[in-house]
């Protein structure tokens, strides 16, 4: 059993590339600030060695509604767990300059979140995501 999961939240009505781009992000966002999150190098028979995965499981999550993905914010932010975030502004940026520029001009309320990451003890990440359903 894993001491610590992840979830990913995403908002259902997103195009299929914004989901995967969306995931793709966020799970990059645990890898980096966390060091301790990934696993051993994966090595063929043929002795190649392959990029690791993350040690921990990585759930995705639909939101329905942008109500769903804010409350599980909120509920991870009370909980005090590791939270990335993708706004929908960031689709029309080219680059990290214009990433950190939109993410900037925004309060924490008035984020218009296409999805989230959430890192942590296994009980609380559940909590925070209360009644989301796994993405289909």
């Amino acid at each position: 059993m894993y001491e610590n999961k992840i979830a990913v939240v995403i908002l259902n009505d997103l195009a299929h590339w914004q989901k995967l781009n969306v995931t793709a992000f966020l799970a990059s966002s645990v890898a980096i600030a966390f060091p301790e999150t990934h696993g051993a190098p994966l090595i063929s028979a043929s002795g190649t060695p392959y990029l690791p995965f993350l040690k921990h499981p990585v759930l995705i999550y639909a939101a329905e509604t942008d109500e769903q993905i804010k409350r599980a914010f909120n509920r991870a932010t009370e909980r005090e767990l590791h939270i990335g975030v993708y706004a929908k502004g960031l689709f029309a940026t080219k680059n990290e300059e214009g990433n950190l520029t939109e993410i900037a001009r925004h309060l924490d309320s008035e984020l218009d979140l296409a999805g989230i990451i959430i890192y942590g003890e296994n009980r609380k990440v559940d909590k925070a995501i209360d009644k989301l359903k796994f993405h289909s």
